[in-house]
């Protein structure tokens, strides 16, 4: 077997030699038609002298060597003209033919006819599945993610599949196997669900250190969540109602900034859904971004009634533009101090948030004061209105004391 292309969605290989490649392949294809042209005039007007002679068969051989020569020239142009196309459209190859690679893998790959022919729509002729084009990068991973057997129960590596798209490896591709399944017994009905605590039990704990809410609690899981699993008598409940320090703002005074009202938002790196929780009771729907990095968080907020996305901040966020009302993130943009990825996401940002919606910055560490000014540059670029804007310090457990900035800025309309 050969290499088989995989479609890639909106990963960085699309953006890959764009111009370079249009351009090359209207030359190629102008270069093909010309040559082909005049390889065909010259077969067929050309009268040797020999065929005043009447050498029949060797007129017959030449025009047909030279008929043969212009049909492997065009062959030879579609080739570089179909390997051009893949490399515009965003496509990669992996070799499938490697060993070790699941035959599941080269099942979901492979090209498959589309059962009515061309589309009259879009004009293709084959679907192609959609994969990131990282996953070339882990194959070895891929391949064992996609060891399974078909119709059977999947392999308890949910894990494995987060390992895969923290390495860029998204989209995953799609398995034919149930996943496991817990009991969700103990639900509480919507609106109690929010703040009300269920059986540890309908958590998957795999892959965890911790296997209950009170390791969980103990921890300090990242900046954004001390604490945060405590729904009932922990600062989660305080949270977003009532400030600790000035860069806390409270939820009522945010809402009352936004023009037009506030009906539906995105939280990036919601920790366990009380932003989306407070949310909720005021008729505002919330959908939370969030890995299980550490702890299940999107079983969590799940079970509290909300909205989870399972979904790192390195693909497109997968809404159309202008269409939510607030955007809530927290150190959720520190993506690992990278200027160029911090870029890219707030432009997917300013993207789905509307013309006059609201993007909070609650609470965003500065561990630099260059962190802080870039951070501050970059938001200017935008032309959002500043609403509020508050830099402030706060001593960490160690008795350091921290920068952080928090903000409510508006989306200006633009023309």
């Amino acid at each position: 077997m050969g290499s088989v292309s995989l479609k890639i969605g909106e990963g960085t290989a699309r953006f890959k030699r764009v111009s370079v490649c249009s351009s090359a392949v209207n030359l190629l294809m102008l270069f093909s038609v010309i040559t082909t042209n005049l390889f065909a005039w010259f077969a067929f007007s050309y009268h040797p002298k020999t065929l005043h002679n009447h050498h029949y068969p060797e007129n017959i051989s030449l025009i047909s060597e030279r008929v043969s020569l212009i049909l492997r020239e065009i062959e030879s142009s579609q080739k570089k003209l179909a390997q051009m196309e893949k490399q515009i459209l965003g496509y990669e190859s992996i070799d499938l033919s490697r060993p070790n690679i699941a035959n599941e893998l080269k099942e979901f790959l492979n090209s498959h006819q589309l059962p009515l022919g061309k589309d009259s729509r879009t004009g293709i002729t084959e679907m192609v599945a959609s994969v990131g084009h990282s996953c070339e990068k882990s194959a070895d991973l891929l391949s064992q993610y996609m060891s399974y057997k078909v119709n059977g129960l999947c392999p308890d590596d949910w894990s494995l599949g987060q390992k895969l798209i923290l390495q860029g490896c998204e989209p995953l591709p799609r398995r034919r196997c149930f996943a496991k399944t817990l009991p969700k017994v103990g639900l509480q009905p919507f609106p109690f669900s929010l703040w009300k605590n269920v059986s540890e039990k309908i958590y998957s704990w795999s892959g965890l250190g911790c296997k209950n809410l009170a390791c969980l609690n103990s921890k300090n899981l990242n900046r954004d969540c001390a604490g945060c699993f405590d729904i009932v008598h922990g600062y989660e409940t305080q949270k977003y109602v009532k400030a600790r320090s000035k860069n806390d703002f409270l939820i009522d005074d945010v809402l009352a900034m936004g023009s037009g009202g506030t009906r539906i938002g995105f939280d990036i790196g919601g920790g366990s859904g009380t932003f989306a929780a407070r949310m909720a009771e005021r008729n505002v729907t919330v959908v939370t971004a969030t890995l299980n990095i550490d702890a299940p968080f999107n079983e969590f907020i799940a079970s509290r009634g909300l909205f989870p996305l399972y979904l790192s901040l390195d693909q497109r966020f997968p809404f159309y533009d202008n269409v939510y009302d607030l955007v809530h993130a927290a150190n959720g943009l520190d993506v690992g101090g990278q200027p160029e990825k911090l870029e890219f996401l707030m432009f997917d940002i300013d993207r789905i948030l509307r013309a006059g919606g609201l993007l909070w910055l609650d609470n965003f560490y500065c561990s630099t004061d260059d962190k802080k000014r870039a951070l501050t540059r970059l938001i200017e670029r935008f032309g959002y209105k500043k609403l509020k804007w508050v830099v402030g310090e706060r001593v960490n457990g160690s008795g350091k004391s921290e920068v952080y900035l928090s903000a409510v800025l508006q989306k200006p309309v633009r023309v």
